[in-house]
């Protein structure tokens, strides 16, 4: 009998401590997602969780490096998910709400529907200083805390990577995708730099249904064509940030491209069969490549981290025997890295040579 009862305490004093240890780990989590503290653009010091679950990006750019992060913490969109996003993007994504946001000409986003919402943190970015003093003005105004991050060029990714996966709690997260963006941007800094001035392929980025606008060679919207060692033939200070520069075809003619970068199927369709196309080298020799735009455009509108697979697209169009890397293999490690989707190598080839 004293021996039944001892046995019974042993059980009650391992079960006492076991759940006294449970209790312990629970509060001590709990207590560590309480938060901490960051102090925002504006100097203010709030308290944020240590893994929010709730963020609202004032740009498409930034609002895609946040799906990359964690897709669970988007809190709203800047517009409606695209019929030819939808196949690659989780379902939760394109049930949240559209919330709008500073980007392109004139549009900004709904802060009644933000308030609503209430995200944890806001993350703005601006390339154009006028733009940049509206989403202050507005942001200032938000109870909630606002960040901001420099996406002026690809250059700048990296640190944009590691900085937002360290405020939001991804930290891990965060430097892989650093890490990957660092390694494309050596790739095509030594491409570039092996290629002499002098045998620079010549490049026209044909924009809108006729082709005849396009970007200046210092513009962010065509970085992609300088950073792998191509020469844009449209050398020019741009004129307003949006950039869309219209040129006539007379211009096209006389810099007589290498290589033309397409923007719309539109005009990808009717350009090898034109007569006036015809004259010009890159259409004579079927150098002329339709940009992929899946899920988001791999070269511009919006400036994305898709430029990365871009850059290596654009590098492959341009120097083909320099530049020999596997697009069908490159694509499906990039969209498992950035997007965690699976493709088959059918699916990649769509993706690339959609104009076929």
């Amino acid at each position: 009998m004293r021996g039944r009862t001892a046995t019974v305490q042993g059980m009650w004093n391992r079960f006492f401590w076991a759940l006294t240890f449970l209790l312990l780990a629970v509060l001590g989590s709990a207590g560590s997602s309480q938060g901490r503290e960051i102090t925002d653009m504006f100097g203010k010091k709030v308290s944020v969780h240590d893994v929010p679950r709730k963020v609202y990006s004032t740009s498409p750019p930034v609002t895609y490096m946040l799906y990359a992060l964690d897709p669970a913490m988007l809190a709203g969109l800047n517009f409606p998910v695209r019929p030819w996003e939808k196949r690659y993007l989780r379902e939760s994504m394109q049930s949240l709400p559209v919330l709008g946001g500073w980007f392109g000409q004139g549009a900004i986003p709904n802060l009644e529907m933000i308030l609503k919402i209430n995200p944890e943190i806001v993350v703005t970015s601006s390339q154009d200083s006028a733009m940049k003093t509206k989403v202050d003005e507005a942001m200032k105004r938000m109870p909630m805390p606002v960040i901001s991050v420099s996406l002026n060029s690809l250059a700048d990714y990296p640190g944009a990577f590691s900085y937002l996966g360290g405020v939001l709690g991804r930290r891990a997260r965060g430097e892989e995708l650093a890490a990957y963006t660092r390694k494309v941007l050596a790739q095509m800094s030594a491409l570039a730099a092996s290629i002499p001035p002098g045998k620079r392929v010549s490049v026209y980025y044909a924009e809108g249904v006729d082709g005849l606008s396009t970007e200046c060679d210092s513009s962010p919207h065509a970085e992609l064509i300088p950073l792998v060692g191509g020469r844009n033939v449209h050398r020019c200070r741009s004129s307003n940030p949006m950039g869309m520069e219209k040129v006539g075809f007379e211009q096209v003619l006389l810099s007589n491209p290498e290589v033309i970068l397409v923007m719309e199927d539109v005009f990808y369709r009717k350009i090898f069969s034109d007569p006036l196309w015809q004259r010009i080298k890159a259409v004579r020799n079927k150098r002329v490549y339709l940009i992929p735009r899946e899920p988001f455009n791999w070269f511009d509108r919006p400036p994305s981290f898709m430029r990365l697979l871009g850059a290596k697209w654009v590098a492959g169009c341009l120097y083909p025997t320099i530049y020999r890397a596997d697009m069908v293999k490159e694509t499906q490690d990039f969209f498992r890295v950035f997007l965690q989707v699976n493709l088959t190598p059918q699916e990649v080839r769509a993706l690339i040579h959609r104009q076929q």
